[in-house]
């Protein structure tokens, strides 16, 4: 699902749940086309920093939240995913992993030297093989959310938004969000937020924030600390997230996924009223807000660059004939 902006950009910013039921038949993942822009990402952190981007807390079994996942993946997208509950088949890679880890080159891939998904993951250790396959069948991360405990037990996020995910797992979910800014409304809804995910409803949320470089990957040690010192306000990006949560009510999990999208903003901003609204969202932001999003030092020409657009726009709608 594209990144909803009418629905996420809100004027005051509120550091907030945003939960949203999901529409009848909508879809929670998103297949990856063969050398896809997500997919090299993915390919790359998995094959350079899969310590990083794959953990469980010991002695956590996530076999039924993985296998309601890929079930899950099978039911929506049958041409891109199989499972018959031991066998893990990416359909579009031309690779299986069978529950034990044993990796099947069923065909050739279809970019590089057609064995690249392959060689990817017979370098992770055995027992993550299904999560990297279905990590670079689907655009989407994932992260299992334990209702009963509150914590994050097992996760494989291979693009983070700016937060490094081997320090989260096994957090309760408010020191999972204790250092966002402005967080008060984030922290009372926790509970709350704990018993819808893992209730029999399905739910989406979406976040964003504006930044200075397009890469998906944006874990916090491979980004320069030193932000917005070679991008222009008319040269930034809008990074979003999809995301969504995939409930096993009887184990009180669910699995939660993330789908980032990086789009030039001068791109989604396509009316004066988006603009506008942008405008208003960052100006109301609190220096907490600002700093923790890295948007303090360009506050102010970003603000100059979003009004004069909202206005050009504007005078350009009226302008026409």
């Amino acid at each position: 699902m594209p990144f909803d902006f009418d629905a996420a950009v809100t004027a005051p910013f509120r550091m907030q749940p945003g939960l949203r039921r999901l529409a009848a038949g909508a879809q929670q993942l998103t297949p990856l086309a063969p050398g896809s822009r997500h997919q090299r990402e993915k390919l790359a952190v998995l094959s350079a920093f899969w310590r990083q981007a794959l953990g469980a807390v010991p002695g956590f079994d996530a076999a039924p939240a993985l296998a309601a996942l890929f079930m899950h993946a099978a039911q929506e997208h049958a041409d891109a995913w199989a499972w018959d509950g031991g066998l893990a088949v990416a359909r579009r890679l031309g690779t299986a992993v069978g529950d034990d880890g044993e990796l099947l080159q069923l065909q050739a891939g279809a970019f590089g030297l057609g064995d690249e998904v392959a060689r990817c993951l017979a370098g992770l250790p055995p027992a993550w093989r299904q999560a990297g396959l279905a990590s670079l069948a689907f655009a989407e991360d994932f992260a299992i959310v334990d209702g009963t405990t509150g914590t994050i037990p097992w996760l494989a996020v291979t693009l983070p938004s700016h937060w490094a995910p081997e320090e989260k797992l096994g957090r309760h979910f408010t020191e999972v969000h204790a250092p966002v800014a402005d967080n008060t409304l984030l922290l009372k809804a926790t509970a709350g937020l704990l018993r819808l995910a893992t209730g029999t409803d399905r739910w989406e949320r979406f976040v964003w924030n504006v930044s200075d470089h397009p890469r998906l990957h944006a874990h916090p040690a491979r980004v320069d600390p030193q932000r917005w010192q070679h991008t222009a306000p008319a040269e930034a990006w809008l990074r979003s997230e999809h995301q969504t949560f995939i409930p096993l009510p009887e184990r009180a999990q669910t699995v939660f996924t993330i789908h980032v999208e990086v789009q030039p903003l001068a791109q989604v901003l396509g009316t004066p009223r988006r603009a506008a609204t942008l405008h208003d969202a960052i100006a109301s932001m609190s220096p907490a807000v600002l700093a923790y999003r890295s948007l303090g030092g360009v506050r102010e020409p970003l603000l100059a660059w979003l009004a004069s657009r909202a206005s050009q726009a504007s005078t350009a709608a009226a302008d026409a004939p």
